[in-house]
Order: structure tokens, then C-alpha cells, then sequence
């Protein structure tokens, strides 16, 4: 692969693949106008810092809740329907969220709309492993994971001018909830659209010819199920893939949902500059997840490189907490989120190449589960410390958090990337 250009690696890719990348095109716009003004639509509700972090953990509870339950379903449904299904619950969920005023139905629907987003999310690695090659295949993954902060980018720098637009056309402030619902139902509306792409793929068979193996009623007994999820979460592979992810969520779960409050905390910056910088985020991220497997075949293992650029976006994350200025807090933030990011789809393949296809869900629900338990009590924890201190312990915090996740994937992995564990 090191031999062959981007472009012939894309032409590589099947019509399943091709399709999938067009649904994470959308979802991925969606999305980054979702949560770069959300925030503001909770407080300008009128409700508390400490509530937005109970949206936001009710979001991450339903991945911890019924993370491992949704990888077991989608190993046995098949990658395309539990695509379908997850996308279908949290466009319904979103919508709801943005309809209703009352705190207890919010909440409610956050946490729905996280269990759809969990069962959309776990299926698309194994998914990507099944159509693909391991020429192709870290590629994919880094396009797929790139297309997600590309589009990103171009939600961003559009949302950035969204509620000015509403705000006129309501006859409202922009800064006000009403602007703000309408674009987040703007975005609702949008996300319908990467059902279309989902629907047109063909899923394609396993080598034994068949997806799923439904009408084995042996095989899919409660007991059965129960004994192959057992034996799955308690493998060792299992453990030190998730352990590092424990690590990382609680970290960014205490700081990154909150990095637009920083910055118009800290430096009073507008909506437009906010869209701006994080639309440049998002695609210097893309980019360099499209560098990774270069970097990758350069180093000649993932595992270093995950290492290396995970390493150096701890010293830009410190540089971002503690600068004075918002020249270089932004600069910190931008190369903070590439580096960081880079590392996303590297760890995603190395983690499906060394699972089982038959598995590969359940594993992927296990990392998810260790990931959303930081984000379950993190964003609380975060809302709390922001009111009495502020958001310097949170970037000290969250540094730490990841040197711990940082040694940990060195020490279990280093070794072992050449060879299934």
C-alpha cells in the first residue's frame, strides 16, 4: 500500500464501502452543527452548567448501559440493519430533544438518542473490516474517520452563521434558544438524509456465505449468547483494549464537550470565530487522518504511531489550558485535535485485526463501554468544577488522564503488533 496513491486506494474500495463513506459524509455534517451549538441552547433554556453535564452523561450512560447488549445485537442482525436502526432511533431522539421543554423528557431522550448513536457507532468497524482488504483496510478506516472532522468542517464554518440566519428569519436574537432549537432541528432534519446510502448497500457475505446466522436456534440460545459474551469480555485482548479507553474518555469527557465555553469564556469570542476555529479543527483533524497511514507504514507499526502523536497533543493541550493569548490557544487547539485525532482510526484497525469477525461488535461495545464510563460521570464532575474553579484543574486533569492511557497502550502493545493476541 506504501507504493500506491490515495486516489487508487479509493478506487480500491466496493460499492458497499463507497456507500458507507457517503453516510458517514452526512452524519458527520450533522453533527458538528449538533454539538457546537447545543450547549448554548441548554443554558440559554436557563438551565445550569450542572444540567448540561446530566444531558450530556445521560447521552454517554446509554453507550455504558447498553453498549455490550447493542455489540451483541449487531453481531447477530448484521452490520447494515444495525446501522439502519441505530441512525433511525437517534434521529427520532434528537428531534424529540429539541421539541420538549421539560428537564425529565431532555434528559430522556438523550439517553435514547445515545443508544442509538452507540448501535449506529459499534457496527461500523466491523463493518469496515468486512469490506475491506488489508491493503485497503487502514485506509478506510482513516478516510472513514477522516470524512467524519472533514464534514465536520464544512458543518462548522455553515453553522457558525446559522443562528444569525434564524435569529432574522424568527425575528429573535441569535444568541437566543429560539435560534439555537432551529438550527439544532435544522440538523435533525438533515441527518434523515444518511438513511438513503445505508439502505443502498448490500451487505456483503461472510466467508462462510452467510451474514448472519439467524436460523441457528442453537447457536443463538440465551445460554449460548451469554457463555461466547463471557468468554469475549473476559479475553485478554479485550482488557487491554478497553483499559486505555478508560482513561482517555474520563479525561476528554471533563474537558473537550466544554472546549466552545472556553473559548468564549476566556477570550469572548463570537459564534463566527467559534465556527471558524472549530471548522479549521475539524479539518486539519481529517487531513491528518488521512497523513496516519503513511506515518503508520513509516514507522512500520501503528502502535507507534498511535504513541507518538497521542504524546504530543498532551504538550499542546497544556499549552492550550494555560496560554494567555487566543493566537496561541487557538494554534494549541487545532494541532491538539489533528495529533490526538490521528491516532483514532489507527487504534480501530489494530483492534479489529487482532478480534475475531464473529466478535468484533461485542469488543468494539467493551472499548465503548470503558470509554462512555468516563463520559457517564465526567461531564457532571466538569460542570461542578467549572462553577467553583474554574478550568484549570480540568486541563490538568485531563493531561494526566492521558500520559496514564498513553504508557498503557505502549506497554501492552509494543510487542505484539505483528501477531494476533
Amino acid at each position: 500500500m506504501a507504493s500506491k496513491t490515495p486516489h487508487s486506494v479509493i478506487r480500491s474500495f466496493n460499492r458497499p464501502a463507497r456507500l458507507f463513506l457517503v453516510a458517514t459524509l452526512i452524519n458527520g455534517i450533522v453533527f458538528s452543527i449538533w454539538w457546537l451549538f447545543f450547549n448554548f441552547y441548554i443554558l440559554e433554556l436557563g438551565f445550569s452548567r450542572e444540567y448540561l453535564g446530566l444531558v450530556t452523561s445521560a447521552t454517554s450512560a446509554a453507550a455504558l448501559l447498553l453498549g455490550i447488549p447493542l455489540g451483541v445485537l449487531s453481531d447477530r442482525i448484521g452490520r447494515k440493519k444495525a446501522m439502519i436502526w441505530g441512525v433511525s432511533i437517534y434521529i427520532v431522539a434528537m428531534g424529540l430533544e429539541v421539541l420538549v421543554l421539560n428537564p425529565n423528557m431532555i434528559l430522556v431522550m438523550a439517553f435514547i438518542s445515545g443508544a442509538g448513536h452507540t448501535l449506529y457507532f459499534i457496527s461500523q468497524p466491523p463493518f469496515m473490516m468486512k469490506v475491506s482488504n488489508a491493503q485497503n483496510r487502514t485506509f478506510l478506516f482513516s478516510l472513514n474517520f477522516g470524512l467524519v472532522t472533514v464534514s465536520g468542517a464544512v458543518g462548522s464554518l455553515f453553522a457558525g452563521q446559522l443562528p444569525a440566519l434564524f435569529g432574522d428569519l424568527l425575528g429573535v436574537a441569535a444568541d437566543s434558544a429560539s435560534a439555537y432549537r432551529a438550527v439544532l432541528f435544522s440538523a435533525v432534519i438533515l441527518s434523515s438524509l444518511t438513511l438513503l446510502p445505508l439502505c443502498l448497500i448490500r451487505e456483503p457475505h461472510t466467508a462462510n456465505g452467510d451474514v448472519v446466522n439467524n436460523r441457528d436456534e442453537k447457536t443463538n440460545s440465551v445460554p449460548v449468547i451469554l457463555r461466547s459474551l463471557k468468554t469475549t469480555i473476559v479475553r485478554p485482548i479485550t482488557v487491554k483494549l478497553s483499559l486505555p479507553m478508560l482513561m482517555l474518555g474520563f479525561g476528554a469527557a471533563i474537558l473537550i464537550p466544554y472546549m466552545n465555553i472556553f473559548f468564549r469564556d476566556t477570550f469572548a469570542i463570537s459564534d463566527q470565530t467559534l465556527g471558524i476555529l472549530f471548522s479549521l479543527s475539524a479539518l486539519m483533524t481529517g487531513v491528518g487522518s488521512l497523513i496516519a497511514p503513511r506515518l503508520t507504514t513509516e514507522l512500520g507499526s501503528k502502535i507507534r504511531a498511535i504513541v507518538i502523536t497521542q504524546s504530543l497533543s498532551v504538550v499542546f493541550l497544556l499549552i492550550l489550558g494555560f496560554s494567555p493569548f487566543f493566537g496561541l490557544a487557538a494554534v494549541a487547539f487545532l494541532l491538539r485535535s489533528a495529533l490526538m485525532n490521528m491516532s483514532v482510526p489507527l487504534y480501530d484497525t489494530f483492534s479489529m485485526e487482532h478480534v475475531r469477525e464473529q466478535e468484533q461488535a461485542t469488543v468494539v461495545s467493551v472499548k465503548e463501554l470503558a470509554w462512555q464510563a468516563g463520559w457517564t460521570v465526567g461531564p457532571f464532575i466538569s460542570g461542578v468544577v467549572q462553577e467553583s474553579y474554574g478550568f484549570t484543574p480540568l486541563f490538568i486533569t485531563t493531561a494526566v488522564l492521558y500520559a496514564i492511557s498513553i504508557i498503557m497502550t505502549w506497554g501492552f502493545f509494543h510487542n505484539t503488533e505483528r501477531k494476533p493476541i
